[in-house]
């Protein structure tokens, strides 16, 4: 008769439950090898589809209106990485709500290298500043590379009787609101710029908010709006012309293409530091390999020696980071304005 004991010890082991060591290390290799030939797999064929990128159009999407500097560098880097990538590279502007419009179109675009978007310090203002977005910037977008950066200058209508930034403040300590400042937008390096200098001077002063840097510098020239920070890669002709009268530039140092305008640190606002930068960034989810070649072209762009020539005669000056350096650049500068914006009580108009 059959006991329960020795029936129990016939049984077969449940297959996988229990097994000896080598055949355990061999499964284990088995696995191993087949995830390796997996992730090589997903790599090469990365690599290959970097290699053939891009093979139809690709659109640059400017957030901002034509005519600022936004515009102007998004159409020299869409000309040059076309002759260098072979492939036509469309700017499209999709302007308003300080740049929160077109952020979004481009943050909701198909993850494939085919869909850009040219970015500047506004959006790492509006992190802080506008926070309730339908996006998220290090969320939903990657960093591929900087352009450049250039110092802004405060320039007022010469009918307006101030020549020197010592003559802006006392008229608006005298008459507080009286005076005016035009912006392409909320958020905009020239909104953060004057309501920067608004805190660390004191001074109380209208900012009147425009759709775009054309009509905010057409209503400046005109007399329409007293004042405003503008980049001097777009304002020097205009200061040179007599046109508009400048007061100060931002930068920690004089500006190279206006060198006889003293910095707004030197004429009394100690400590004042304010620019306007450039990048590209790519829909989160945009292959690595993608972004590197991306990547790459546009370093390449900004480091030749022509390059720098002509963007320095216009106030300009290249920045140059792999993808991995322009993330930490984008935090950091995300967390340096949130502390500004915070501490000034800065808020939408």
């Amino acid at each position: 008769m059959t006991t329960f004991g020795k029936s129990s010890q016939s049984q077969p082991a449940v297959a996988g439950t229990f097994q000896k060591p080598a055949a355990l290390r061999r499964n284990i290799s088995v696995a191993l090898a087949s995830l390796l030939l997996v992730g090589t797999g997903i790599f090469l064929s990365q690599q290959a589809h970097a290699q053939n990128y891009p093979n139809r159009p690709v659109k640059i999407v400017v957030p901002f209106a034509t005519g600022g500097p936004a515009d102007n560098y998004a159409r020299f880097m869409a000309q040059r990485l076309q002759d260098s990538l072979g492939q036509n590279f469309v700017v499209d502007n999709k302007p308003g709500a300080g740049s929160v419009i077109g952020t979004d179109l481009a943050a909701k675009a198909a993850p494939d290298g085919y869909t850009l978007l040219l970015m500047s310090n506004t959006q790492t203002v509006n992190e802080t500043l506008i926070p309730n977005k339908p996006y998220g910037l290090m969320k939903d977008f990657v960093g591929v590379a900087p352009i450049n950066y250039s110092d802004l200058v405060l320039v007022v209508n010469p009918t307006k009787g101030m020549n020197t930034l010592a003559d802006v403040i006392r008229v608006a300590k005298a008459e507080p609101g009286k005076l005016n400042y035009a912006s392409s937008g909320p958020g905009t390096p020239y909104h953060m710029a004057g309501e920067l200098f608004k805190s660390m001077a004191k001074i109380d002063m209208v900012h009147v908010p425009y759709k775009g840097s054309s009509g905010a510098r057409t209503d400046v020239l005109a007399g329409q709006v007293d004042m405003m920070f503008d980049a001097v890669t777009t304002m020097t002709e205009q200061v040179k012309a007599g046109k508009v009268k400048a007061v100060g530039t931002s930068g920690k140092a004089r500006s190279d293409v206006l060198p006889d305008v003293p910095t707004l640190n030197e004429s009394g606002v100690t400590g004042y530091e304010s620019t306007i930068w450039l990048g590209i960034m790519a829909p989160k989810g945009t292959p690595k390999a993608i972004v590197d070649r991306l990547n790459e072209a546009v370093s390449k762009i900004s480091s030749q020696a022509e390059v720098k020539q002509q963007w320095g005669k216009q106030g300009a000056a290249p920045l140059v980071m792999n993808p991995a350096a322009f993330e930490k650049y984008l935090q950091d500068d995300i967390a340096k304005w949130a502390g500004v914006i915070k501490s000034a009580n800065i808020k939408l108009d």
